[in-house]
């Protein structure tokens, strides 16, 4: 191997992806290394360069020739180049959360900064966080020490906290229910940062998202900390356009496309015709329903009732929470439980299609739009929460073409709405 990662599990990298899009010509291999082979594998130094991960970050550090200052600072390595047999090291991470910050207009001068866990990839985000001059550092972990404080010294004490910096594995995929924080009461909030990145939006960002505090997720970072490493490889200097370029490009590919809205407004149509351009699987949420109770919708409301129906629906969205690169056409009461929203915000862009009154079809199949009456009453109540829930709004006004293209290039010129 002459450039690569290693790691003990590496099944999810997104790592060799990144890194041979940011160079041409150029090979970047995954080794997974048992804990009982990597004393042979930094010993042998078989390698030109190479990126380290979980649960190496702090072993591979004996076997150094030099360390960086900011590594040594922070105690953890994520980045080794082989100069002529002489191992160097440095750290990334740190340089790629920077980033991040400046990217987002993040500034911790003078800030409330609470930092979430107290593992490798804190210790990074710490030696960020000081080097800003933030006016006070709080770390949580589970078990308090001198450094550190458990979360309840946080409810009582610090709900003036103005950053919160998000560095747990609590969120990840595929446990994406959970949150390390309940932000209630946190009235200062300027911004939060998770350095998860699948799902895309975590528990935590999307309470952020609710309290309408801007958020962002760590891909950008991820990418970031993979440039910098390049140039270490290779030193070389890469454009931090490039960053941006593959930021979007995986956000295009880990992410859904979701489409809201009223019965009748073309969600159906649209998804169908979106999902053949882009070359994606559709899911129809009430489609897989029907299939599930082997009964028409309208049948099924008659027999059991509303609020049967939407705890089936709600198990739909709850089983696509941790999909990627899907198109997902979604039935016109979805938005009746902010449940059925969360599940799909995880990784999805959601586009509420917006019509005309007047062009919505009463159906007396629909149990709940069978009278241009009901239709009204149902837009009335409903259009606010599509227009809340949703990052875009676009309208079906004019032909399918017209709305399947306005679909897929809203998409993906504003992808970025997700992590902000």
């Amino acid at each position: 191997m002459e450039y690569g990662l290693i790691g003990e599990k590496l099944g999810h990298s997104f790592s060799k992806v990144i890194h041979e899009q940011l160079v041409s010509d150029y090979t970047y291999q995954l080794k997974e290394i048992a804990k009982e082979d990597i004393d042979a594998f930094m010993k042998a130094k078989d390698f030109k360069a190479i990126n380290v991960t979980i649960p190496y970050k702090q072993t591979v550090i004996p076997y150094l020739d030099e360390i960086d200052e900011s590594a040594k600072r922070i105690g953890a390595v994520n980045t080794i180049v082989n100069r002529d047999g002489k191992l160097i090291g440095y750290n990334t991470d740190y340089l790629g959360f920077a980033y991040t910050l400046r990217k987002h207009n993040i500034s911790l001068q003078g800030k409330k900064v609470l930092i979430m866990g107290n593992g490798g990839a804190s210790k990074a985000i710490q030696e960020v966080v000081h080097q800003a001059n933030a006016k006070q550092v709080l770390i949580v972990d589970i078990i308090a020490s001198k450094e550190t404080m458990t979360l309840d010294e946080i409810y009582k004490k610090h709900r003036d906290c103005e950053i919160i910096i998000q560095t747990t594995p609590v969120g990840m995929s595929p446990q994406v229910d959970a949150s390390p924080i309940d932000l209630d009461g946190f009235d200062k909030l300027e911004a939060c940062v998770d350095v998860i990145y699948n799902p895309l939006r975590t528990s935590f960002l999307l309470e952020a998202k609710k309290y309408n505090i801007p958020c962002v997720n760590g891909l950008e970072m991820l990418v970031a900390q993979a440039k910098y490493a390049v140039e270490y490889f290779k030193d070389i200097t890469i454009d931090d356009v490039h960053i941006e370029s593959i930021y979007q490009e995986l956000l295009l590919e880990q992410s859904n496309l979701v489409f809201i809205g009223m019965p009748s407004s073309g969600k159906t149509t649209i998804a169908n015709e979106v999902c053949t351009k882009l070359k994606r699987e559709v899911i129809d949420i009430d489609a897989q329903i029907v299939e599930r109770i082997q009964m028409p919708i309208a049948k099924y409301f008659e027999l059991h009732g509303e609020a049967a129906f939407r705890e089936i629906e709600t198990q739909v969205t709850k089983e696509l929470a941790n999909s990627h690169h899907v198109v997902i056409s979604c039935g016109g009461g979805i938005v009746k439980n902010y449940e059925n929203i969360k599940n799909l915000q995880h990784n999805g862009f959601l586009i509420y299609i917006d019509r005309d009154i007047d062009q919505l079809l009463s159906d007396p199949s629909r149990p709940l739009s069978s009278s241009k009456e009901a239709i009204q009453q149902l837009y009335d109540t409903r259009a606010p929460l599509y227009e809340s829930y949703s990052d875009v709004t676009i309208t079906n006004h004019d032909t399918l073409v017209v709305a399947v293209d306005q679909a897929i290039a809203t998409y993906t010129n504003q992808i970025t709405i997700i992590n902000m």
